[in-house]
């Protein structure tokens, strides 16, 4: 097969991907999670007018020339609102939230009244609606004030309960099962022999799925033989993606796309124009469980395997949840350090941004673009995106980059 362009593979990837089904999520548990429905307003908001302000609801009528008398008849408070009606010459003691009495369409703030008795005097003049927080001012019954696919943070989730909601319809969270391969790999803590090497991809990946609004299911190790591929691969069944890492060539000893076919994947694709990460591994499967679980195999280098991860597995579990732009974006910045021409696939090259405020951002790659170096990559902020056959630049050359958020 000839390299596959990083757009298309994205494209394919993506191609038919039906957002998951609904559930209601109590207010409590829905930080993170994202909206499957438009939510519309249950009520206005405030449901009735209320006063901004401590001091006296009043007919604006009575107090248009001041210094004016008026009979105290009663007390607003939140929660606990007058139930009379305000005549002329009355008016009631109110305080900040409380509902606006009858009769009343003013506030006066306490600090332009003296109290004497049960009879107030005011001192400045206020008109109709002054300091009046009507029904309705923030937002109204049926008003859709948050879309399908918003993730939920504290400002969403405010909204939401202000709105009236107990429970949310959310996107079911995709279930990403994670599956390491190699004779090589020992689990952290282990004890490594002498050709063994440390398992990091998978926490990685678990790391970047939950970052991303998915469910990881991380099954452990797959040893290089078919018989703990296929034992793997069937605990991955009720997966809505499988993720495997290392053995997405197709050397002698990569075993792992023949192990996924025999449990039923169609391969699409296995080779990207895309560095680091070329050897990337795609199918559809149709397991036990789960039609067309979506695979994805992804190289065992843990650098070349986090970038693909951000390029191709985040913007799936996106398209899964319903967000409207599913692939990562890409701003501009200004680099500190000439670049070479670019070979014939996208790069996607370490580097460190620099942000002041009123200036565009700088970004300067890291010292070695090296892919089986880990520690470049945990000190980078972002990614510069190289097209292929990119000329060579400059130091004061624009160029794009995508942040690392994973």
């Amino acid at each position: 097969m000839a390299l596959l362009p990083v757009e298309q593979a994205l494209s394919r990837i993506l191609e038919g991907v039906v957002a998951a089904r609904l559930e209601q999520v109590p207010l409590l548990e829905a930080r993170g999670r994202t909206l499957a429905e438009p939510l519309a307003a249950k009520f206005s908001q405030p449901p009735f007018a209320v006063s901004a302000m401590d001091g006296y609801a009043v007919r604006a009528a009575d107090v248009a020339g001041v210094p004016s008398r008026l009979k105290v008849i009663g007390e607003s408070a939140a929660g606990r609102r007058f139930a009379g009606h305000v005549e002329p010459q009355q008016c009631v003691r109110i305080f900040t939230g409380a509902a606006i009495p009858d009769g009343a369409d003013a506030i006066v703030i306490q600090e332009d009244t003296a109290r004497d008795g049960a009879t107030i005097i005011i001192t400045e003049a206020s008109a109709a609606g002054l300091h009046v927080r009507g029904r309705g001012i923030d937002f109204t019954e049926g008003q859709t004030l948050l879309d399908a696919g918003r993730v939920l943070d504290a400002r969403a989730l405010t909204l939401a309960a202000s709105m009236g909601y107990g429970t949310l319809p959310c996107a079911r969270r995709p279930r990403v099962a994670i599956l390491a391969t190699g004779d090589e790999l020992v689990m952290p803590g282990e004890t490594p022999g002498p050709d063994s090497i440390m398992c990091s991809n998978s926490f990685g990946l678990a790391a970047m799925v939950e970052g991303a609004g998915g469910v990881p299911v991380v099954l452990g190790i797959a040893r290089d033989t078919q018989a703990s591929l296929s034992e793997k691969i069937a605990a991955a069944d009720d997966a809505d993606i499988l993720v495997t890492t290392g053995g997405a060539s197709v050397g002698d000893h990569d075993l792992v796309a023949p192990a996924l076919q025999a449990a039923g994947m169609s391969l699409d694709f296995w080779k990207i124009a895309m560095r680091p990460g070329k050897p990337l591994m795609f199918g559809l499967r149709n397991s036990a469980h789960v039609k067309a679980q979506r695979v994805l195999g992804l190289p065992g280098n843990p650098v070349s395997s986090l970038i693909c991860g951000r390029v191709f597995l985040v913007p799936l579990i996106h398209a899964m949840l319903g967000h409207a732009h599913a692939a990562a974006p890409v701003q501009i910045a200004r680099l500190t350090a000439p670049l070479e021409a670019n070979g014939p696939r996208t790069h996607y090259m370490r580097a460190v941004l620099q942000t002041a405020p009123g200036t565009i951002a700088h970004v300067t790659p890291v010292a070695s673009q090296d892919s089986s170096l880990i520690s470049p990559l945990a000190s980078a902020s972002c990614l510069i995106v190289r097209d292929v056959g990119a000329p060579a630049v400059p130091a004061g050359h624009d160029v794009q980059v995508m942040m690392i958020d994973f």
